[in-house]
């Protein structure tokens, strides 16, 4: 039986590693703090992205 790969694009690749980085601080944060913590802080950081909130103080609350 012949096995057939598929190759990744460029942006797949990306994403992996990006997934890859979210498990890893996933993981960290969960030993040093607890699940209620870690996903408090990721629903907490989605929010942020939700509402245009990421970038630091200056872009907090204002329209992007």
């Amino acid at each position: 039986m012949q096995t057939q790969q598929t190759q990744l694009t460029p942006e797949e690749v990306s994403k992996d590693e990006f997934f890859q980085q979210l498990a890893r601080l996933s993981e960290e944060m969960v030993a040093r703090h607890g699940k209620d913590f870690s996903m408090g802080a990721l629903v907490l950081a989605a929010r942020w992205i939700a509402e245009n909130r990421i970038g630091g103080e200056a872009r907090a609350g204002k329209p992007s």
